[in-house]
């Protein structure tokens, strides 16, 4: 088996980033590259995930308290308009249509 750093479709940058131009679809060498290859995509996918939740944890208190605004919001606006609305008073029941 050959090491990636071996491989023509590996190149290291200077600052020691790998960067593999292999595809699994056209152009792998050996069937541990694909192994390889899908533990590259999986590491990317579990970074990204972790990005995704450090950024919602960011936003989980300005969330919090816009939330807190809207239903403060919501309530002032129903007392405002709890006048139009007679408690006391029953509905008045529309008369029923006879033809």
């Amino acid at each position: 088996m050959i090491q990636c750093k071996d491989c023509e479709f590996c190149q290291i940058e200077p600052d020691g980033r790998r960067n593999f131009t292999c595809d699994p679809f056209t152009n792998i060498k050996e069937p541990e590259c694909l192994a390889k290859w899908q533990l590259i995509r999986l590491d990317m996918l579990l970074a990204t995930h972790q990005g995704m939740l450090n950024w919602q944890g960011k936003l989980a208190p300005l969330q919090d308290k816009i939330i807190k605004y809207m239903q403060r919001e919501i309530n002032e606006l129903d007392e405002t308009e709890s006048w139009k609305l007679d408690p006391d008073e029953e509905e008045e029941e529309e008369p029923e249509d006879t033809f």
